[in-house]
């Protein structure tokens, strides 16, 4: 950042980090013990797909990519907002791998200058009682905040926008995780992701 910059009050955008995806294995393990909370086996990366047969070869490649040798099991999903998400999954649940093939999917679509198209990357873990905590990893941010839906209408489905979040489990996950994991500090920023893969 240059000294003007500094002077204007204009900040150099975060990079993103994405080697802080590989910190979720060992979070999870405090997620555990503490919480009960366990990896669902699935992930998600979501975003914008653009137009044109580039962007739609690089798609076909990250896909054919973690379908090879057996891997994980992939889909495209898209959402009312008008994002993609590619959702991988393993049975039984293998959270590292998970891990790497998310991580490959956001490095891919970086490294072919798609990087703007990006928006975050999910990972879901639930409780033996069915409840539900996400954390969401922003791609423009580099940081990390937990989502934790309830109530009869997780999917945003309901036309009275019955969705509810239990904000003090996210904040207890916060500060459970603080230190394991970049933080997304301005709460403004915890976006519900209302019927993500893995959340309903």
């Amino acid at each position: 950042m240059g000294f003007l910059d500094g002077l204007l009050g204009r900040r150099k955008p975060t990079r993103p980090n994405l080697d802080a995806l590989f910190a979720l294995p060992t979070a999870a393990i405090s997620l555990q013990v503490s919480l009960d909370l366990m990896p669902t086996g699935q992930g998600a990366v979501a975003f914008r797909a653009a137009e044109g047969r580039a962007f739609a070869d690089v798609e076909a490649e990250v896909t054919a990519l973690l379908e090879a040798g057996g891997g994980p099991r992939v889909r495209l999903e898209s959402d009312s907002y008008g994002y993609t998400w590619l959702v991988v999954s393993t049975d039984p649940p293998d959270l590292s791998a998970v891990v790497t093939d998310l991580h490959a999917v956001n490095v891919t679509l970086t490294e072919n200058g798609f990087g703007p198209q990006l928006l975050c990357t999910l990972v879901p873990f639930r409780d033996p009682r069915g409840g539900l905590v996400a954390l969401v990893y922003l791609y423009k941010r580099g940081t990390f905040y937990p989502f934790a839906p309830q109530g009869s209408d997780p999917q945003g489905s309901d036309p009275h926008g019955n969705q509810r979040r239990d904000s003090v489990r996210e904040l207890h996950v916060r500060d459970l995780l603080r230190g394991e994991i970049p933080w997304e500090e301005d709460l403004s920023r915890w976006f519900p992701v209302w019927g993500a893969p893995g959340t309903t």
